[in-house]
């Protein structure tokens, strides 16, 4: 039985955190969470909902952790879709934030939906109860949601917001599965390389000393390679780790992350898909926004927060104040020189032409499909030139290996 236990008043900063089981009107079981000052709150709350409580106990959960967990892209992404075709219903949003909570199976999103509409029903506007999930609900979407709210389009925002996530969703996708290939065979060879000069080279070496065949320079070398990493394996692997903790730990630092991210576009080929990809996102994301009515200041600032590299981050950031001084859009990316001249002359003509959300849509688009194509390339590109470094490697250690063979055959003949 649902019991009220009076923890209200314990004087804790933080409200704990309740695990319950309930009926909701079809009979169906829900089990959850949910923040609350005592039991008795909890009670109240499922019976606005038209919930009866079966069970109810305090969880060990503290509800910081609940907070910031992390909800998968997919969630927010029907969670949207939903919402936008409830509210083009004509559906109110209270009645929508309740449907949308009862059916929502993650326990971290149910928690945080619950929690928004509480907050909703208490009278906040909803992207302000949307502002207390930031793990869940990005910048981008807050302030999408502040607009709509303001323009009174929230059905056309949220649905232009479930295909933008949809959108980042499927390229994210692409990229991951085009890769997935020449990672594991990048992994598997280097792992077989590690057996062969660990394992299978040092036994070939013994076998050659008790027969006293002659070994060539490049033989020995090959050997003493092996040697080397039979017996300072785990200097290697100490070497490895200590460089990998230590470029991230720099990575951290401001001026670290800045020179990092600097040497990524810097890269051959790599530089160029990391340029695109942020292009892309930048111009979609910038779009989106501007077209969504949310001026063009908060805009950039909420799509530098969105950006990932530093480098571009600060040349948003120096638009900002460039824009702010009086000057066009254009003219400080193209200062910056880091933005493809293409991409600053369809800005320029989106401004004079006052369609500038339109164009930088447009732009989204060809740098999507940019970086469609150069994964691809790259992909196509990856998978022979690894046959065939493999291929030289297996040759090169081959060659090696039957160089004293012959020697020791051309002794005994």
């Amino acid at each position: 039985m649902c019991l009220a236990n009076g923890l209200a008043g314990t004087g804790r900063k933080e409200m704990p955190i309740f695990e319950y089981v309930a009926m909701d009107a079809s009979g169906r079981e829900i089990k959850s969470v949910m923040e609350a000052e005592n039991e008795s709150a909890v009670l109240n709350r499922l019976r606005t909902q038209s919930m009866h409580c079966v069970d109810i106990k305090l969880g060990k959960t503290k509800a910081k952790a609940f907070s910031r967990g992390k909800v998968k892209p997919k969630s927010l992404v029907v969670f949207s879709r939903q919402f936008a075709t409830m509210i083009d219903a004509g559906i109110p949003i209270l009645r929508c934030l309740e449907i949308l909570t009862n059916q929502q199976k993650d326990v971290i999103f149910r928690s945080a939906c619950e929690s928004i509409l509480n907050d909703v029903k208490g009278g906040a506007a909803l992207n302000e109860a949307l502002l207390k999930h930031p793990h869940i609900f990005s910048k981008l979407y807050i302030n999408m949601i502040r607009a709509a709210e303001l323009g009174g389009i929230l059905d056309v925002i949220l649905d232009r917001l479930s295909q933008f996530l949809e959108y980042e969703q499927e390229v994210r996708g692409k990229i991951k599965s085009a890769m997935t290939y020449p990672v594991l065979v990048l992994g598997f060879s280097f792992l077989m390389l590690f057996v062969l000069f660990s394992f299978v080279l040092p036994k070939f070496k013994e076998i050659f000393a008790d027969m006293g065949a002659k070994m060539p320079p490049i033989t020995a070398f090959l050997f003493g390679i092996g040697d080397f990493m039979q017996a300072y394996w785990w200097v290697i692997l100490l070497i490895m780790v200590s460089t990998f903790i230590g470029i991230k730990q720099w990575g951290k630092t401001p001026n670290g992350r800045y020179k990092l991210d600097f040497i990524k576009l810097r890269l051959p080929i790599v530089g160029e898909l990391t340029l695109k990809m942020s292009v892309a996102r930048f111009t979609r994301t910038f779009g989106t926004l501007i077209s969504s009515g949310v001026p063009m200041m908060r805009s950039l600032e909420i799509v530098g927060e969105t950006l990932d590299n530093m480098v571009l981050r600060t040349a948003i950031d120096q638009t900002r104040l460039s824009i702010r001084e009086g000057n066009r859009l254009s003219a400080p990316l193209i200062a910056s020189g880091l933005f493809p001249t293409m991409v600053t002359q369809m800005i320029d003509i989106g401004e004079e032409s006052g369609r500038l959300s339109e164009m930088l849509v447009k732009i989204g688009d060809f740098y999507d499909e940019e970086v469609n194509q150069t994964v691809k390339a790259l992909t196509s590109m990856i998978e022979p030139l690894l046959i065939i470094i493999m291929g030289v490697i297996v040759g090169f250690i081959a060659i090696s290996d039957m160089t004293p063979i012959f020697s020791l055959v051309n002794e005994v003949k």
